[in-house]
């Protein structure tokens, strides 16, 4: 069924007001019996599921495991097979990095090198303050290989965003990041005979690099990933929807998918309550509102069991809040599961409440993996969450006669 067309003719605009919180990287793995979220003190999350009908995600297919970027397409109504957007786009537009048509764009993460292995793919989580000044210092060191023009731009802690500026650059090249630990470092291949010069670039800006940052005690090496060219036409989300939607995000990635979709990307700082506060500063200004919390998937990618417990807790603080503002519905999900057991994304399903006027509810009372999916809403793809909150909001006529 194509739900893009289907949302074309059945949406309308009304009053009404959705919030959805992406809690990024919520699920889990059991420690010692119990998930990260399922030990955690969480009153007003388990509220939540009292309140709303209950249930549990997959983003792309059973058994898939996604990137954020995929995975935020999913949720906001768009099939992540059918647009595949590479990470360096996002990252650059969410870093206000200018992307011409004949630009490639890569996401960058400053590594630790040892022994021919990489041993930290993000270099201690590098300063941002370091990442500047190394950003600085690679750029006039490295201006253009074989007259193609290359820059690095950068971004929050470890990340950066690569660009090579010039005629004939191709976005079909695998990945330069083993995407482990322990492992070598990989070179970046041609996935179709146009790219083999984009490639060779790639590698030849790599070799350089790994020589002028050799005496750096953490960033002595840089990963790339996602690379990426101008996309095709994204069916924005106030054209599709009928929306005036609104995105609360600090990390570039979030900011630049959103901004790609349509949504109006609202400053905010990097402190869990500076959320809140923009999202009460302007919540009369539009009727959508995203909010994205990014500490459970950092410490989850770092393996830190009890940090990502501390996230959980530290947001569940602020639940109270959006019941203030009343909205007519609100949802609490995540985009994909990271599993501190596993220091990286996984394929397990995301816990998804739904709360409204219209919702019918069901017996779950607490907000966890297991307990949700013994919620109403059962094992569902993320693609439907958008309908759903489309739904409950009076968003959507009838189907058919």
């Amino acid at each position: 069924m194509d739900w893009e067309k289907i949302a074309k003719e059945l949406t309308q605009p009304t009053d009404s007001k959705i919030v959805l919180l992406v809690m990024d990287g919520l699920g889990g793995l059991p420690v010692n019996g119990l998930t990260e979220l399922e030990s955690a003190r969480r009153p007003n999350l388990n509220e939540a599921a009292r309140r709303g009908i209950c249930g549990v995600t997959d983003p792309v297919f059973m058994g898939v495991t996604p990137g954020s970027g995929p995975a935020h397409l999913a949720l906001f109504g768009y099939d992540p097979l059918k647009y595949q957007l590479g990470r360096g786009i996002l990252e650059a537009m969410g870093t206000g990095v200018e992307v011409g048509r004949d630009d490639v764009v890569a996401r960058g993460n400053f590594a630790t090198v040892k022994d021919g292995l990489v041993v930290d793919r993000r270099a201690g989580r590098l300063a941002t303050s370091e990442n500047s000044q190394l950003c600085a210092f690679i750029n006039e060191k490295i201006k253009e290989i074989r007259g193609v023009k290359v820059s690095v731009y950068p971004g929050k802690e470890h990340r950066f965003v690569f660009k090579l500026s010039g005629p004939g650059l191709s976005e079909a090249i695998s990945d330069a990041d083993p995407q482990k630990e322990g492992r070598p470092p990989l070179k970046a291949v041609a996935l179709q005979p146009e790219a083999e010069f984009t490639a060779s670039l790639v590698n030849e800006f790599l070799a350089r690099l790994a020589e002028i940052l050799k005496d750096q005690p953490k960033a002595n090496y840089a990963l790339l990933r996602g690379f990426a060219k101008f996309p095709s036409h994204l069916p924005p989300m106030p054209e599709l929807y009928r929306l005036k939607p609104a995105s609360i995000a600090n990390y570039p990635m979030y900011k630049g998918l959103t901004r790609l979709l349509g949504m109006e990307v609202l400053e905010v700082g990097p402190e869990t309550a500076e959320i809140f506060d923009v999202l009460e500063k302007h919540y009369a200004d539009f009727n959508f509102f995203y909010l994205h919390f990014k500490k459970t998937d950092s410490a989850g990618e770092d393996g830190r069991f009890e940090d990502k417990v501390k996230a959980i807790e530290e947001i569940d603080q602020f639940i109270p809040r959006l019941w203030a503002l009343k909205p007519d519905v609100l949802v609490i999900t995540s985009d994909h599961s990271t599993p501190a057991a596993l220091k990286s994304h996984s394929w397990h399903p995301n816990p998804f409440v739904l709360i409204s006027p219209l919702a019918e509810g069901d017996d779950v009372t607490e907000f966890s993996q297991r307990a949700c999916a013994r919620g109403a809403l059962g094992r569902f793809q993320s693609i439907y969450a958008m309908p759903l909150m489309l739904a409950h909001a009076l968003k959507l006529k009838k189907f058919g006669a």
